[in-house]
Order: structure tokens, then sequence, then C-alpha cells
């Protein structure tokens, strides 16, 4: 299917259903589509088993509080108050759907709906009363019901289905520059030169193995999410040192929530800079100065890209894996410290393997910060505005050109909004989507946005300088 068939009138083609649902109203897309095999059969036991009691959504989003948690999922009601702390995901994820719908978070995030229903059904406590509206709090109806069409018809097309050679060799090119670099110091040995080839072949390793890490985290590569975290465990742990656990629960609140302050843990930047419109009149406002922020767009060569990595992200999860007890995890780092100490321990002794694997993480760190980072600082970053999953999405990410090397480059995140849209799809189907993404982003004109690589690295300095001036402003005028 093309994208010019997203546009054909009243969305005949790339939308049958349409009709269907307008018909019934505002009734809930159905368990079949969600769900997979023995969802009608799942939806029907659910209602069976729920409570007689009807909600409207002035009721359901007042539990919005630590300790009285409701949400909607395809029109039935959940307490989540107490399993909260329980999912599997974190319990901050689920949390920031408290007093919404979560309908289309909850088919984004899982792999296999059907089997989650099974935890759900204990939570059931009621379901939308008939009068109300499918969504909460006065969002398009169209617009929600046609990009849940666009993911039926990407299922359909078989988007969702990983190529196997793809990862295999990916995984592949990842070892080889790993044994590429041992055998390049064992047989030039440890001068400058082979010392900084080295590490340049380890940062170009380490950067590849976390794009990796990356598809099993979001269990876009095994049909069953089992084998996805077995091997996100060895990808993430045994080939970077790092924790499975960690990422999860802080990565699934990034998407849960792009960009919005207080729910994605990527925009707390600890009052090292202030981002967006709003957060810089709020701090100048309040004479707040924990840094000179009109020079963040300065400073932030010298505090973010060298840093990230190799300092803060490593104090953070080797502190949250003992502190939570992540004893899976942590074994699982110990493994790579292991390996990577008897492979250089011999040609550069304790110190300096030390010194070389800071030097790595240093490297690393500066291509981690400008590729996660482009696709989000310059865009939208405020407080929650309750938006639909497609508009929410659009308004905290962009796109870089594809070309090969930006794909690789950047793990095929140049494809940020394809991503954010569906995260369990497999990287090398991005491309297929996306004609289809930006037609039904141009037919309900929500804003899609695609620059160069070198126009988004500008961007982010830009957006750094034009929030500082922001605060200065506010800083000294109000």
């Amino acid at each position: 299917r093309t994208g010019d068939q997203l546009n054909s009138p009243r969305g005949e083609t790339l939308f049958p259903s349409r009709r269907r649902r307008q018909a019934g109203g505002q009734r809930a897309v159905r368990a079949g589509g969600a769900m997979g095999k023995g969802g009608e059969k799942g939806e029907e036991a659910g209602e069976r088993e729920a409570p007689g009691r009807l909600y409207g959504w002035e009721e359901i989003q007042r539990h919005n509080l630590r300790t009285d948690k409701w949400l909607v999922i395809e029109r039935k009601v959940y307490n989540i108050t107490t399993w909260a702390a329980r999912h599997p995901g974190g319990p901050r994820v689920i949390s920031h759907y408290a007093g919404e719908d979560a309908t289309d978070a909850f088919r984004a995030f899982h792999l296999n709906p059907s089997f989650v229903q099974k935890f759900l059904k204990p939570l059931l406590i009621g379901e939308l009363a008939p009068g109300e509206p499918s969504q909460d709090r006065g969002k398009n109806p169209q617009l929600v019901d046609d990009f849940r069409a666009l993911r039926k018809t990407a299922e359909d097309m078989n988007l969702f289905k990983a190529d196997p050679l793809f990862f295999s060799l990916y995984l592949g090119h990842i070892i080889m520059m790993e044994a590429l670099a041992w055998l390049l110091v064992s047989y030039y040995g440890t001068g400058w030169i082979t010392t900084f080839i080295l590490s340049c072949i380890l940062a170009t390793s380490q950067a590849q193995a976390g794009w990796l890490q990356h598809d099993f985290g979001h269990l876009s590569v095994f049909k069953k999410s089992i084998w996805n975290h077995i091997v996100h465990k060895f990808v993430i742990g045994h080939l970077k040192g790092a924790s499975a656990n960690w990422w999860n629960h802080r990565h699934f609140q990034h998407h849960a929530k792009p960009n919005i302050f207080k729910k994605d843990p990527d925009v707390n930047m600890l009052h090292i800079f202030v981002l967006g419109d709003s957060q810089p009149v709020e701090y100048g406002k309040k004479k707040l100065k924990y840094l000179p922020y009109n020079h963040q767009h300065e400073y932030f060569f010298l505090v973010f890209p060298p840093l990230l990595i190799p300092v803060y992200f490593q104090m953070q999860i080797i502190m949250t894996m003992i502190r939570r007890r992540f004893w899976a995890d942590l074994a699982w780092a110990f493994s790579y410290y292991m390996r990577y100490f008897i492979m250089y321990i011999p040609f550069y002794g304790v110190l300096g393997s030390l010194f070389l694997l800071t030097f790595v993480r240093f490297l690393e760190s500066h291509w981690f910060v400008w590729v996660t980072q482009m696709n989000h600082i310059p865009m939208e970053i405020d407080c929650e505005k309750h938006r639909d999953w497609l508009s929410a999405q659009l308004a905290a990410t962009c796109n870089i050109e594809q070309s090969f090397f930006n794909d690789w480059f950047s793990g095929h995140l140049n494809f940020q909004i394809e991503h954010h849209l569906f995260p369990t799809m497999p990287r090398h189907n991005y491309c297929k989507i996306a004609p289809l993404v930006k037609s039904l982003c141009t037919t309900y004109g929500v804003h899609y946005e695609e620059k160069s690589l070198g126009k988004a690295f500008r961007d982010i300095v830009g957006s750094l300088k034009k929030s500082g001036d922001l605060w200065l402003d506010a800083y000294l005028h109000k």
C-alpha cells in the first residue's frame, strides 16, 4: 500500500473499518485487533467478570494520585493502585497513565496483549458508561481511530515481523569489531597510534551494541518476549556492562510520555540545563540560577557529551543494580568487566586498562548524546498536555534523512517518529511504514518534521541557546 492510498476519499482504502466503527458510536476497538487470536473470547470473559459499574471520565480522571490510580484500556476501567508496583515495565510507566485512556500505549508496548489480559482481569472494576466517548479530554476520535487502522495495516503488511538475517549480521559485525580490536593490539603492540585506533574501534562496537540492545529491549526481534529479554541481558550486560532493568524502567517512561517534565527522565537534567519554552521562563521568574543558563549552549560541549556515559550513567547503573537488587543484571555486567580485563590487562596492565575503558566510553558518550538528543531536544518540551498517542509522539520527535550511513550511524533512530509510534516494530521496517505515517499526519495537519543530520546537530545547540535566552530575559525582567 502507498501513502497516496491513505488520502483516498473518506479513507476507504486504508481505513475500511472507519464507517463500521462510526456506526457503532464511540465503542472501543474490540480485542480482536489488539489481542490476537482468542481476543474476542478474552473480551467476552472480561465482560462477564467485570462488575456492573459504569464510570464517566470526570470520575476516572480524579483517580490519578500516587495512592489511587485508575486507567482505561479499550473502554474497560482498571484499578492499578496496588498492582503498579509489580508491573514488569516498572511502576512509573504505567502510573503515568493514571486517570487516562491507555489503549494505544498498551498496544504499543506489549508484544502479546492477549497474554497480558490475564493480569488485567483481576484489576477490572467496570467500564465506561455508554454515553462516554472512548477518548478522554476531547481528543479527536477520528484521528485516534485512523491511527489504530494504520497500526492494523502495518500488522497486515507483516511489518512487525523481524528479519533474522538482519539482526544476526548486525550482532556479527559488533563481535567482529571486538575481535579486531584485540587482534590489533596483539599484533602491533600498545603504541599511541595503535591504542587510538583500537579505542575508536571499541567505541564504535559499543555504540552499535547500544543500538542493538535497544532492539531487544523493545521486544522487536523475537516473537516471544522471553527470548528478547534473554538476548537483551546478554547484549546490554555482557557486551556493554550495563543493566537491562535499569534501561527498561528508564527508557519506557521516555516512550510513554516523551519530553514531558516529571514523566520523561530524559528531560530531567538535574538543573544543569533548562529546556523548551516554559521551563526557562519558570526558572527565570523564580530567580533560579544553578548555572548560567544563558551560556548552556556553550558548556553543553563540556558537561554533556563527554560525561554522560563514563560518569553519570555508570554511577547510576551501578547504584541502581545494588540498591534494587538486580543481581542477574549485576552478574551480566560482571561478566563484561571480566572479559574486558582478561583481554587487555596483559597489554596495558590494570591502570592502563582502566584508562583505556574510560577513553572508549568518553568517545562513545559523544556519539550517543548527539544521536539521541538530535530527535528530541529541538522539539517541544513541556508539561503534560494529554494528547492522543500520534500527536504526543510527533510533538516530541523528529526524523533525520534516510541514507545507509545515517541508518547505521544512528541505529535507525533517524526514523525516530516511526520508532516512537511503533516501538515493537523491527527497525528495518521503519522505512516501509514512514510514507503511511506521513500521509496520516498530512490528513490531520500534524507536523511531521524531517531534517538533515547536520541541521539536526545544529538544532541541538540552537534550541539550548534559545531556552537560555528565554531564561535570561525572565530572570532580568520578570
